[in-house]
């Protein structure tokens, strides 16, 4: 008899399994959490290419689940299999962690350490999925039904827990803790390794307590099975063979009659699948394009603190823990006393529109969000601004263009950059600067789709033009880029929160992150005068600064200049599609998981959850390519995607009016009676004929699965 926890019917073996899914779901999120800006800013990809990988690992996160499965219930068992996974899970973490220490390896060591964890890891969080939750309802014995079901409960509570706190913790470690001179991510990433490890310590840890069922064989497989068969067979039928009613009904003389009836049962479930992986794609960008749109917004809560656009994600899993009772308790009851036939199929189309209306919102706050980021120059062309640092106005002429017909005042912040054309690859540009009645010639060698400043200084009545090449892609991390351009006779040191910059006379210096934040007090130090802390003012998420450093009456003043514009979109805008993207989860997840239970055999759940689960997998497949394909500017992808999904609904909707829902039970109580009459007209064969003894048993048997 397995011991129990203070007295009750609940087994001691499932505390270990509560704390080990907690541990688990921490360190999956934690570490998925952190990938889309692993990928921009560590290994240094694409937007693009971030999103195709982080929904490539996410859909084999979802294919490997049926391997799991097929593996515990046809081989090692679950005990087993979640022990060897759990293992290659860990190798998986480890190697990641690696992956992300700078001083292993160069990029393509550290991009291919990166792969082989992701790969390890699906394997691992997908082969363990299906296991764990079944495993611990195994632990129960059959007569304490209700104990087993609030287990269920704290068990998607510690997922939940785990998920909401990982999404909080490690994007601080990453950003908060500095090591290798930038973000930490091989701390951010060992975490998780770390609390997987535990998991699995723990599960080890109450091996002597757990009860253990051996592999029974695999329905999915079964099922397979008999659908191959009966396709073979109606292909290879020939013409004087009596047709069936169902193509499935070819797989009568392998297959029993009841197996039969409860696959067409699943299979008419399985083809209201098809539409689904479409909500799926849209769900799952919460972590790729919605982190990297929350990258471009003001993060910051007042003066007080600020958040990590990688820890938006929380939200969705905070608002499931208040919405699932709301929907229960308070909008369910409300709708039902209205009399609105609310069923499950339309629970879910409603969810499908929620998370159409989710991007819809999300288009809305991308459109705003783009007004602050500078357009890269197209092909042909190059992008350019001024700095008038000659001592007064100067008009400013290039020939072919009409750009600056207005005079630019000294050290004015200038207001954007100018497109001016390129012939070829490259090529040398002439500008004609007048200042005080005098005209000067510059050269300069310009190259195409790139960017640049053109700081213009005096000599006695000659201005000279100096071109310093600029970076104008916003950082991926949201914290503001800062450099310094030295006007002084000599070098100058400077610290700005904990970075320093070194500046020779003359010379701009490499665009650095600090953080957002007010800098009143940056200190600076010269060889031969005293300097006095200069206050930069607020730098703010999403912003590139220069800071001109003059003289001025033998003291150093400092002129800051805004070459790309702050995020002007406050974060807080991102709640509504949240908000709107976890309603829809609510009513579309855990109603089509209640609806697909409902109407399948009890044997054919776990098809079902495996279909459940493949079409979480397409839907990161629609996103990989149309992220790698499509080639649309952001707001345009989510407005698409909003559209598709409206569309989807409404072919759902048409196949869901056509439904008719069924009860498994009636199927259990047809065979029960069936196998009744069998045996009875087995016994009284057995009486008056002997001979047909084999031919009616394995009938009997052939209806009883």
């Amino acid at each position: 008899m397995s011991k129990k926890v203070c007295g009750t019917n609940y087994p001691l073996s499932i505390c270990f399994i509560v704390v080990n899914e907690f541990c688990e779901r921490f360190s999956y999120y934690g570490m998925k959490a952190l990938l889309t800006l692993y990928f921009l800013t560590y290994l240094h990809w694409d937007k693009d290419l971030s999103t195709a990988v982080y929904h490539a690992f996410s859909s084999l996160c979802y294919f490997t689940p049926i391997l799991g499965a097929i593996i515990a219930d046809s081989w090692l068992g679950k005990y087993k299999t979640i022990i060897y996974l759990s293992i290659v899970y860990v190798i998986g973490h480890v190697v990641k962690s690696v992956g992300a220490i700078p001083t292993v390896g160069n990029t393509d060591v550290h991009i291919a350490l990166s792969m082989v964890g992701l790969i390890l890891i699906a394997f691992g969080t997908g082969g363990i999925k299906p296991c764990v939750a079944a495993f611990g309802g195994d632990q129960f014995d059959e007569e304490h039904t209700s104990e087993r079901q609030k287990f269920f409960s704290i068990f998607y509570m510690s997922i939940n827990a785990g998920s909401l706190m990982s999404t909080v913790i490690t994007p601080i470690l990453r950003s908060d803790v500095q090591c290798f001179g930038g973000d930490c991510y091989a701390l951010a990433f060992g975490v998780p390794a770390a609390l997987m490890i535990v998991a699995l310590v723990v599960f080890i840890a109450g091996s002597s307590l757990y009860k253990r069922s051996p592999p029974e064989g695999n329905i999915l497989l079964e099922v397979c099975g008999c659908i191959g068969f009966a396709i073979r067979k109606r292909l290879q039928r020939a013409k004087y063979d009596t047709p069936r009613k169902h193509w499935l009904d070819w797989a009568e003389e392998k297959y029993s009659k009841r197996l039969i009836q409860e696959i067409k049962m699943v299979l008419r479930v399985l083809v209201l699948y098809i539409p689904l992986p479409m909500f799926w794609a849209l769900f799952d960008q919460q972590g790729s394009r919605w982190t990297i749109q929350a990258a471009r917004m003001n993060m910051a809560f007042g003066n007080s603190f600020s958040i990590k656009p990688d820890q938006m994600q929380m939200l969705n899993a905070l608002l499931i823990l208040v919405f699932v009772p709301i929907f229960d308790l308070i909008i369910y009851p409300l709708v039902g006393f209205c009399r609105i036939n609310i069923t499950p199929l339309r629970k879910m189309a409603a969810g499908m529109i929620f998370a159409a209306l989710a991007f819809g919102a999300a288009t809305l706050v991308e459109v705003n969000v783009v007004k602050t980021v500078v357009d890269p120059a197209p092909e042909g062309s190059y992008l350019m601004q001024v700095y008038n640092l000659a001592g007064g106005n100067v008009t400013v002429r290039i020939p072919g263009s009409n750009l600056f017909p207005e005079q630019i005042p000294p050290l004015q912040d200038p207001p954007e950059y100018v497109t001016l054309p390129v012939e070829g690859s490259s090529q040398k540009q002439m500008m004609e600067v007048t200042l005080n009645g005098n005209t000067s010639e510059c050269q300069y060698t310009v190259e195409q789709q790139k960017a640049y400043s053109i700081i213009l200084y005096s000599d006695a009545a000659t201005v000279h033009c100096k071109l310093v090449e600029d970076f104008i892609l916003k950082n991926q991390t949201g914290n503001p880029y800062l450099r310094f351009y030295n006007t002084l006779p000599e070098s100058i040191s400077l610290t700005v929160g904990d970075v320093k910059f070194t500046v020779p006379s003359g010379h701009m210096s490499p665009n650095q992150t600090v953080d957002r934040g007010e800098y009143r007090d940056v200190s600076c130090s010269v060889q031969s005068k005293t300097c006095s802390n200069l206050n930069l003012g607020l730098l703010d998420f999403g912003g590139s600064y220069t800071v001109i450093l003059m003289e001025d009456s033998g003291n150093i003043v400092m002129y800051k200049m805004e070459d790309v514009k702050a995020n002007n979109v406050h974060i807080a805008w991102q709640i509504p599609q949240y908000t709107l993207i976890t309603m829809g989860e609510v009513l579309f997840s855990i109603t089509g998981l209640e609806f697909s239970y409902s109407q399948a055999p009890a044997n054919m759940k776990s098809v079902l959850q495996g279909g459940w689960l493949l079409t979480v997998a397409f839907g990161n497949v629609i996103v990989l390519i149309v992220a790698e394909g499509a080639g649309l500017e952001q707001w345009k992808e989510f407005l698409l995607f909003a559209c598709l999904l409206l569309g989807v609904c409404i072919i759902f909707s048409i196949m869901a009016y056509f439904y008719k829902y069924v009860d498994p039970d009636q199927l259990d109580k047809v065979y029960m009676v069936d196998s009744s009459k069998e045996e009875d007209d087995d016994h009284d064969d057995k009486k008056q004929n002997k001979s047909n003894d084999i031919h009616l048993v394995k009938a009997g048997q052939g209806t009883r699965l």
